[in-house]
């Protein structure tokens, strides 16, 4: 985990140094900086109409173009970085359309009524009647007002024509619902448009009057004074000092979004022939965005990425007041982040590593909510005010740097350029999978395709999860004859600790008498012969079905691997006797000792053989497996599951 921490900052880092890289190009080409100011009377008319659209200010019956830069001046300094996004953003909305249709009474309630924290406009279609605004007017209306966060959507009499009754709407009409109060969460209000004329301008200029009017405005100084000064409950305060007849409407729309956090107060200085309490409290200049912290006040605007618009006023507050379900959005988008760089990370095929992906992701998420439900609790309790009080201070110090402008400049210019995000974070993840690599060079796994790492995965799955496969002839699993077999394992939660393993594969097991061979004689097995029943001499699969078919005749008497039938009358007590390797079925290492008992094989004691090779005394091996221990005492394999022949890997023969 660390080192996808690691990995994540370095990413983070190389994002920066990238955006620092960018500006220099653009400087190189052009002599500008984003945050360059930019000359109002330099612009055409269309440009300046564009400027005061993001802004949100109505220019209905300003036909010179000397007005329209006045209200521009008016409303704040302009940057190249916000005429930039001023014209991005007016090609990006041609052809969008996000309204939303409400099908009746429940669904309009659960969205607009019931949401208290954002303004909607929605146009009402009496049943039997044309709509207010024409398809092509209500397209305009949607993109106008969609960049200040307010939704649209349609709702259709015919579909729920009770309800229509209920309200009155029994013409074509528009409804805006707007937050009554400051308070969060708090009740929501209705308003219906009653004015004649439906062009886009007037219909805007009606909505923007009546989200000022929930900004608190100031027109005389003594009563700025007052206010500057007074100590209430919301430390937090953003002020607008301006010439202006009402705030813009993307001010309007943020008093909204952080009701609750910060307070917006917009003072109008049109009719102001005193100025000294403006320079009391430090505004020099005409206008200013203000934010008046405990630690003091701060100047919007003069740092880098601090623009006139809706984005990047949002990004400087949320930074600097932000609310917990924003820290919860950044820690998810961290947290998911690092869960992604495991498929670099991990090496081998392909399908291990979206798996191993799948399985982080699911991990890391599931431990995110686990840590922040304690952290809610915690939250809530009276005790801990004085600690998140602080929190936010220390934040707020942190936020005001110059850094952290930076910063909220990149991650508005990424997040802008999503297609740049993910290609730079595909390139840093193909570095970090070629130095893996490299620093893996010796690992076998990674040279795995997806056929033996799928079978891998599931042979484990099949042995731990449901239970194992048999395999050996003969073998009946308890899943195909008992349906209920995964709900008995669901009765009982202990089982899943454990593999159920049937034991009748044990009968299965390759068993013979372990018998001594002459040293000398006639009846000496050849060389030859001991090598064609221990390995396959094909090297296929047969091996094993051989091995299986010689051990099952052993105890019969029949021996069909051995080159000649011993007697054990032919033996002499007093001779030095050496093992008849040449009766052991194939794979079988050769050994004289049970590790389980620790003792020598003697003459015709029976012996057992596990997949794996190794050999143990019938009775002790039996013992072992039965008890629960489904593995070999030796080297831990599975003592159902069958393990591939190796030529020549059993090949112990003594010298001649």
């Amino acid at each position: 985990m660390w080192w996808k921490l690691f990995f994540l900052l370095l990413y983070f880092f190389m994002l920066f140094i990238l955006a620092r890289f960018f500006e220099a190009i653009v400087w190189y080409e052009t002599g500008i900086f984003a945050t360059q100011l930019v000359d109002p009377v330099t612009l055409s008319f269309k440009k300046l109409k564009t400027i005061l659209e993001c802004r949100g200010l109505g220019y209905s019956g300003l036909a010179e173009k000397r007005d329209v830069r006045e209200l521009v001046e008016n409303s704040g300094e302009l940057m190249q970085g916000e005429l930039y996004s001023a014209l991005k953003n007016e090609k990006e909305q041609v052809g969008s359309d996000s309204s939303t249709t409400f099908n009746g009474e429940m669904h309009f309630y659960e969205l607009v009524e019931d949401t208290k924290d954002g303004i909607w406009l929605v146009q009402v279609i009496a049943q039997d009647r044309n709509p207010l605004l024409s398809t092509a007017n209500w397209g305009k209306m949607v993109q106008k007002v969609s960049q200040f966060g307010i939704r649209t959507g349609t709702f259709n009499c015919s579909s729920d024509s009770r309800y229509c009754h209920k309200r009155g709407w029994m013409k074509s009409t528009l409804i805006m619902s707007v937050p009554q109060t400051n308070a969060s969460k708090g009740k929501v209000m209705l308003k219906e448009y009653n004015g004649r004329r439906i062009e886009t301008e007037h219909i805007f200029k009606w909505m923007t009057a009546h989200v000022a009017s929930r900004i608190k405005t100031i027109r005389f100084s003594e009563q700025l004074m007052d206010d500057w000064y007074q100590m209430e409950k919301q430390p937090v305060k953003m002020f607008l000092f301006a010439r202006l007849l009402q705030p813009p409407a993307f001010f309007s729309a943020l008093s909204i979004k952080f009701t609750g956090r910060i307070e917006f107060i917009f003072v109008d200085v049109r009719n102001w022939d005193n100025t000294t309490c403006l320079e009391e409290i430090g505004v020099q200049q005409m206008p200013s965005y203000i934010l008046k912290t405990p630690e003091g006040i701060y100047r919007y605007g003069n740092t880098t990425g601090e623009f006139i618009s809706l984005h990047a006023m949002d990004a400087f507050l949320r930074s600097v007041q932000p609310e917990v379900n924003d820290l919860f959005i950044l820690s998810l988008v961290m947290v998911n982040l690092m869960a992604w760089m495991d498929l670099f990370i991990t090496q081998g095929a392909t399908i291990k590593r979206f798996v191993v992906l799948i399985s982080t992701l699911g991990t890391y998420n599931s431990l995110l909510i686990i840590s922040w439900l304690p952290i809610l609790g915690f939250l809530q309790l009276p005790y801990l005010d004085n600690f998140y009080e602080y929190s936010l201070k220390l934040l707020r110090y942190a936020d005001t740097t110059t850094i952290a402008s930076w910063v909220r400049a990149d991650w508005t210019f990424y997040s802008s350029h999503p297609a740049l995000f993910l290609s730079t974070y595909l390139a840093h993840g193909l570095l970090i999978d070629y130095f893996e690599k490299k620093r893996r060079c010796s690992n076998e796994d990674q040279n795995a395709n997806n056929l033996e790492w799928l079978s891998s995965l599931w042979d484990w799955y099949t042995s731990y999860l449901v239970h194992p496969i048999a395999s050996f002839q003969n073998f009946e699993s308890d899943w195909d004859d008992d349906p209920n077999f995964l709900l008995e394992r669901l009765a009982f939660p202990d089982l899943w600790l454990h593999p159920l393993v049937p034991i009748d594969y044990i009968k299965n097991l390759p068993t013979w008498k372990f018998r001594l061979a002459q040293s000398e004689g006639p009846n000496r097995v050849g060389r030859n012969d001991r090598q064609k029943c221990m390995t396959n001499p094909n090297g296929g699969s047969s091996g094993d079905q051989e091995a299986h078919h010689c051990s099952s005749e052993v105890l019969h008497g029949n021996d069909k691997c051995s080159a000649a039938t011993k007697s054990e009358e032919s033996w002499s007590g007093g001779e030095e006797r050496d093992t008849d390797w040449s009766q052991w079925p194939c794979g079988m290492l050769h050994c004289t000792e049970c590790v389980v008992c620790l003792e020598n094989f003697e003459t015709d004691c029976l012996v057992m053989g596990l997949p794996c090779g190794h050999v143990f005394h019938q009775q002790c091996i039996v013992v072992w497996l039965a008890g629960g221990r489904h593995c070999c005492p030796v080297c831990r394999w599975p003592s159902y599951k069958k393990r591939q022949t190796r030529q020549h890997a059993t090949e112990q023969l003594e010298p001649e």
